[in-house]
């Protein structure tokens, strides 16, 4: 199949692989200390168990039934694979394509241009994609590359990001963390972090997409609930990428000198607001506390090394999630439309141990 653009056309030969089940059983949940909140899973997502919500069929959505292994599925991804979520989470894609012999895999990567990846998206359906597992740049725009695969009554999984549209009827489910809950976490942990006073300044990611919307408002709503006497002194947008994050700390060191607290929406920016603290003679987690979002092996090093307070995890290893939903989905099994993970949180207590399932 010739290539289109950045289309990437990867094929696998028939081996017969057995797809090992995913466990899908509920984890307790404790907020009072810094130990995991699941148990150690070797970096696996593991997707909360929930049979309430609603679920989406093939006979619903429309489209025949398809063995993967004779199934040509296409990877939008929407960032270039410079920090090391999005490069875990293509490798994760591309290994378990391998692992379940996939007939086809074709993969691009729109660097941030929406544009690019609505014409990514009609690329790989004109290309012949049978199945498609988008990684959105923004929760609204997509919607003509998504009536383009709607069209032609192509599943649609969107990963790590939400769009504005209807789940069932514009896309199949969504996979991916509870945003808003991860916000609330990180607010948990701030406030152990500072003793319940003082002036925290927050890392926005980019704006557009509801990954920031959410974990500013669980942060910013449990930061009140829970700690009225911290006040958030600051809010301005890192945009997810670590020397932004270093600029936009060394800033609000300028302008807000008494910050006691850092609460970055990813580990990028955490890592770069730790050079910033650093260069302006502040000791990381001694003057000034750090919590992040993420879970990359680099933040959870500075946990150990006592520079993060903690990190709220985000899993980007989507790869045998994603195959698996559509698996059933494709065999005409009901799939949740909304798959939620089940996030661990890295603390003092436990960051030496997981350091190794971090990545």
């Amino acid at each position: 199949m010739a290539a289109s653009r950045s289309l990437r056309p990867v094929r696998f030969a028939g081996i017969a692989v057995v797809v090992a089940a995913l466990t899908l059983a509920g984890c307790t949940k404790s907020e009072d200390s810094g130990a995991t909140d699941t148990p150690g899973t070797g970096g696996e997502q593991v997707a909360e168990e929930d049979s309430s919500g609603p679920t989406c069929t093939l006979e619903q959505y429309g489209g025949e039934k398809i063995d993967l292994k004779n199934a040509v599925v296409g990877f939008s991804q929407s960032e270039k694979e410079a920090n090391p979520f999005r490069i875990a989470e293509t490798q994760s894609i591309k290994d378990e394509a391998e692992a379940v012999g996939v007939k086809e895999l074709l993969t691009t990567n729109a660097n941030s241009q929406l544009s690019k990846q609505i014409s990514d998206i009609q690329d790989m359906i004109n290309n012949g994609a049978q199945a498609l597992i988008v990684a959105p740049l923004n929760s609204d725009g997509l919607e003509p590359a998504l009536q383009a695969a709607r069209d032609k009554n192509i599943p649609v999984l969107t990963v790590d990001r939400k769009v504005n549209s209807e789940p069932c009827k514009d896309y199949v489910a969504f996979l991916g963390s509870d945003f808003v809950e991860q916000g609330k976490r990180a607010a948990r942990e701030m406030a152990k972090a500072m003793g319940n006073k003082g002036k925290v300044a927050i890392l926005l990611g980019s704006s557009g997409n509801n990954v920031t919307t959410d974990r500013t408002k669980g942060f910013v709503d449990e930061m009140a609930a829970i700690a009225p006497d911290i006040e958030i002194a600051a809010q301005q947008t890192g945009e997810f990428a670590r020397d932004k994050g270093q600029q936009v700390m060394e800033q609000l060191i300028q302008s807000q000198p008494d910050l006691t607290g850092v609460y970055a929406e990813n580990d990028e920016m955490a890592l770069g607001a730790l050079v910033a603290l650093k260069s302006a003679g502040k000791t990381p987690g001694t003057d000034v506390h750090v919590v992040s979002i993420d879970g990359t092996r680099n933040a959870v090093q500075k946990i150990v090394d006592g520079e993060m307070y903690s990190v709220v995890e985000s899993n980007p290893r989507f790869g045998p999630l994603a195959f698996e939903t559509l698996r059933k989905f494709l065999n005409g099994e009901p799939v949740s439309q909304n798959v939620v993970i089940s996030d661990k949180l890295y603390g003092k207590d436990n960051a030496q141990a997981e350091v190794s399932n971090a990545y």
